[in-house]
This record gives structure tokens, sequence and C-alpha cells, in this order.
């Protein structure tokens, strides 16, 4: 069997792990400059970033006047006050450029009918530093995220970047700290390919698929944090992951928040607006993780619908079927599809869902992935780059705002992929590889399949996404997530024990399976023990036991480390909280 497991091996300049906005979009760039491959689970415009609805957050002013400053107020703000205001600054400042950037690359935005680009409310965003509303959400209907992926894809293609499609990384490839390429697993045809690359940039995406209801597709599994953790570098933050107040009742598919912002609303089992009493400023519009709670109170309180009384109600029918199938075509077909409703005519069952991961592989504002050095200062890994979802900037800190996840993919992607076809540039040769490398992910994939006990992964990686979201969901308490350190541990020692039914090489998904279910092993495990730490509430981590935000003793952000037989190691460093321009926001205010 594993005399058939050929090893093949590309030499690239840039590669980028991830095809979806943000590897994209860095491919991109790099692509400028420099020789620049991608590699992907899936085909480019099959990554998640396709699922993306409500729009792009920029401070156009295409309705109201807007300002840069405005926008990271409300990031800072939304954020819990974890986010990295440096980081903040320059995301918010490059919001407008990227937005035109993607406008003169051919984007289908919905337009106004002064044939400006249309934008809508979202919740958190606000102007004049929270003193009203304002339409910052630069949209292609609500199916943005859709046109984007579809948009940068051509332009890679036109750019000359070379794809490999249905490659799964296995394994990140450091020589003495300094990245040089991947190990890879082709997925159609079987067998290893070893990416000897001058720096990679890893754009791999989130890991909300841990929890059961989830608004993910099944290939967020966290594996850019876990090959980072494996590969001896830390993990930041991942106790925060964002639950999306709407997702749809029993299917977890997203409602975007775009609803909401079109004039939807929530109503509990006595049609009573109970966003209005638990945020009576923002009301439906308030920030996620407060409109999360909020349904979640409802049904703790027995106030909850349906014959199980386990979910809010949703109502947009009052806006009107033109508006609706102009402005949210998708979200009617979900729906229908999902939930059985015609939501022109009737509210849409909806329950929190777990949506985006705030945490990931830690970088900073130039995307270059950072590492505690023994001098407390943090250290650039060289050749090491990443963006997006799979990143932790950290823009969104505790808790992100709608909107600006693509903007983080847009802005973080385009300097990610800038700043490595600069380094790749500068680089006359590729690092000689040593004779071991890749051999830790070669020897997970022979275990895998030639281990004698069999059983099929599916089973065990459900139960997982259940503990998990039973035990560290939108509420959490030091009992629960005892528990569920405990069953992880379980879970791990199945795992470590078990090979895959399916022994082929050609399209072995019983394969990809288990890989994608010991990366979420590695990540679970750093969200539990960062969890049970950190005695607070903030953002998306709520607990119930620690209900204040404690800014003297948890102002931090959490770095996990993975330790020999899988336990995790905690540490800890500061937040960012110097903008890049120290006066911008004091000038601000005094002018208004």
């Amino acid at each position: 069997m594993s005399a058939s497991m050929n090893l093949t091996t590309h030499r690239v300049g840039a590669l980028v792990v991830g095809a979806g906005g943000a590897g994209l979009r860095a491919a991109l760039e790099a692509g400028r400059l420099v020789d620049t491959a991608v590699i992907s689970q899936v085909f480019p415009t099959r990554s998640h970033t396709v699922s993306a609805q409500g729009g792009i957050g920029a401070s156009l002013s295409n309705v109201e006047h807007d300002d840069w400053r405005y926008h990271m107020y409300d990031t800072v703000k939304g954020s819990d006050w974890l986010g990295d205001q440096d980081a903040i600054e320059f995301m918010c400042r490059e919001a407008p450029s990227v937005v035109i950037e993607l406008e003169h690359m051919g984007l289908p935005f919905s337009r106004m009918d002064d044939g400006r680009i249309y934008q809508r409310a979202f919740g958190g965003h606000t102007s004049k530093f929270g003193k009203g509303e304002v339409h910052r959400s630069c949209a292609a209907a609500d199916r943005t995220g859709h046109a984007m992926l579809h948009t940068l894809f051509e332009e890679c293609l036109k750019q000359g970047v070379h794809f490999y499609n249905e490659f799964y990384t296995l394994e990140i490839l450091l020589q003495d700290g300094v990245a040089c390429g991947v190990l890879a697993w082709d997925m159609v045809r079987g067998g290893f390919h070893l990416f000897h690359a001058k720096a990679v940039l890893l754009a791999t995406g989130g890991y909300a698929r841990v929890f059961r209801t989830t608004s993910n597709a099944h290939i967020c599994t966290g594996d850019g944090a876990a090959l980072c953790m494996r590969a001896g570098l830390p993990s930041q933050d991942l106790e925060f992951l964002q639950f999306h107040p709407t997702g749809i009742y029993g299917a977890g598919n997203l409602i975007t928040e775009a609803v909401r912002g079109e004039g939807g609303y929530l109503l509990n089992c006595k049609d009573d607006r109970f966003m209005e009493v638990c945020a009576p400023t923002e009301k439906d519009l308030a920030c996620r993780d407060v409109v999360s709670r909020g349904i979640a109170e409802e049904v703790r309180g027995g106030r909850g619908c349906g014959p199980q009384g386990d979910y809010a109600l949703l109502k947009i029918d009052h806006i009107g079927k033109d508006k609706i199938m102009e402005r949210l075509p998708g979200i009617w077909e979900l729906a229908m599809v999902f939930a059985g409703v015609d939501c022109t005519k009737e509210p849409i069952p909806v329950v929190p869902t777990a949506h985006y991961s705030m945490g990931g592989i830690p970088t900073d504002r130039f995307a270059r992935v950072v590492t505690p050095g023994d001098d407390g200062a943090e250290t650039v890994v060289p050749g090491l780059y990443a963006a997006g979802e799979a990143a932790c900037a950290s823009v969104h800190g505790a808790n992100r705002l709608g909107t600006n996840s693509l903007l983080d993919l847009m802005v973080f992607g385009r300097e990610g992929g800038r700043q490595m076809g600069e380094y790749v540039a500068s680089q006359s040769s590729w690092l000689d590889l040593s004779e071991s490398a890749g051999s830790a992910g070669m020897a997970e994939v022979r275990r895998l399949l030639n281990g004698p006990a069999q059983r099929a992964m599916g089973p065990l990686m459900e139960q997982l996404r259940l503990d998990m979201e039973m035990h560290c969901g939108v509420f959490r308490t030091e009992s629960d997530l005892r528990e569920l350190k405990g069953k992880l541990a379980g879970h791990r020692a199945a795992f470590a024990n078990l090979s895959v039914q399916d022994k082929g090489l050609a399209y072995n998904l019983d394969l990809i399976e288990a890989l994608e279910l010991g990366h979420m092993l590695d990540v679970c495990s750093a969200i539990a023990e960062g969890a049970l730490a950190r005695r607070e509430s903030r953002g998306g981590h709520y607990r119930d036991d620690y209900p204040r935000r404690d800014d003297a003793g948890w102002h931090k952000h959490t770095l996990a480390f993975l330790e020999p037989g899988g336990g995790v190691g905690l540490d800890y460093k500061p937040v960012r909280m110097q903008p890049l321009t120290v006066d911008s926001i004091a000038l601000a205010e005094r002018k208004y």
C-alpha cells in the first residue's frame, strides 16, 4: 500500500493554500510580481466565501456622509475592545479602495438610482461615533460573496496564476524556522505532493464546522490553525467563535443580517419584538453576540416559538414581495428550501448558528505570521503569511461586525499577496529541504490507511460537534467546559487507534474526513482550554458564571500551543491599543 503512494515535487515561487476570497486576492496580487500557485481542497468557486450574502463594508458615503473613522470606531467597539487598533485602522482606511478596485474588476454590485454602488444598513455600523444609522454595506443583492469569488477567479486566470484543485494540505514545511512549502495529498488520484516554495500564505478558512448547528461549509474544519499548531506555532483567540443570530432552524443555513438591515425584525412566541428590550437603541441591528444571546434568553425563558419552544421568528413579509425578490432573492430561496417557508407571506424560524471564527493564526497588519520571541516581543516567521478567516490580525477581536468579513479578506488578502510577492522577489533561490520534510504528514496518512482498527469516522465527528454545541455554545460554564475536556480526551484516544474503512487512494473521502477530524480535535482542544481559562464574558465568549467583562484581568489575547500527546498550553499577549493615526479619532470627535 505505502509503496504505491508516490511523492511528486513541485517548485513554485509564491504558494497560496486556499482559494476563497482571501486566497484568490492574495494570489492575484502576488501573481503580478512572481510565479504564483494556489492549492485548494475544492474548486475555487466552491470555496466558503461563495456563501457570504450581505455585503462588504466601506465608508463610500453613497447614501449619507460616512468616514473611515466612524467605521473604525464601530469595529473597535464591536470587537469588545479586544481588536488590535493599528490593524483595524489599516483595514477601515483601505476599505473604499478595495471596493472600488473590485468594481473595476467587474464585480456586479447592486446599484442605486443614480448608478452608484448600493449600500445597506448593517448591525453595529453607525454614523458619527454611534449617533445614528449608516448605510455602509456594499452589496450585490444577497450574493456578494458569490460575485466576489467568480470575479477574482477570472482575474487570477487572466493573470496566469496556476491552480492545483482538490489537494488537501497535510503539513507546513519549516526549515530552520523559515517557511519553505507544504505537503499535500492529491484527492483525485491519490499520492503525496510536496510544494517547494519560497513563501507560503495560508487562507484555509475558519473552524465553525466543529459545532453541530453551523452556517459553515463542510470544509471549514480549522485546518490552517491546526497545521500551524502542529508545526510548533501558536493559534490565537480560538475561544472567540461568533454565533450568528439567524440561522435557519433545524439546518443552520445563514439568513443574512441584510434581512434586518432591510427592515426585518425578530419575534418571540408572544409576538413581542424582544430586541427592543435587549438593545433599546440598536434593536434588531445590535451586534451579533447581543442578538444571539437575546434569542437564547427568550428560549431559556420559555418564550421560544414552535412545539419545542426552541426558536425565534424573523419577520420580513411586511417589506413587500417586490423588494424581497429584488434585494433578497437568495434568502427567499433558502427559506423555501430549508424551512419550507415563503418569507413573502410568513416569518422564518431562526436560531443562533456557529458562523465565524474570530480566532486563528496570529498575524500583524501586513499578514505576516508572528510568534512570541524570547524577549517577549513578537517575531515574524520568515516566508509565512495568513489572511482571511484562517488568520487573526486581530481586526475582529472578540466579536466581528457584519460586512467586515469580506473586507478582511480583500484588505489582508491584497496586503499579504503584496508582501509575499515582494519577499519572494527578494529571494534568489529556494531553501534546501531536509530529508525528513513532510514525514509527519505522510505518517498520518499511512496510519489512517494501514491501521487495523477500522471504523467510520462520521459518527465520531458528529459526536464531537454535538459535544461542542452542548458544552461550549452561546452560554458557557466551568462545569460544562471541564466536562467537554474529558469528552475531548476520550475522542482523541479513540481517534488515535482508528483507521479508515476505505483503503483506496483515488477520491478517498473517508480519508479526507479522518484528516479533518484530526484537525478538529486539535482546534476543539484549544477552544476548550482557552474558554475555560478566560473567566470573563467578552464578545462571542459568554460565561454564565463570569457574566462581566474583566479588563483588568483579561484584556489580552490568548495564545494556544499544541503539546506532545495532544494537550494544549496557553500563553498571552497584550492587545495593541495604539492606532496608526494617534489623533485621528479625537480630531474627528471635535469636528462633530
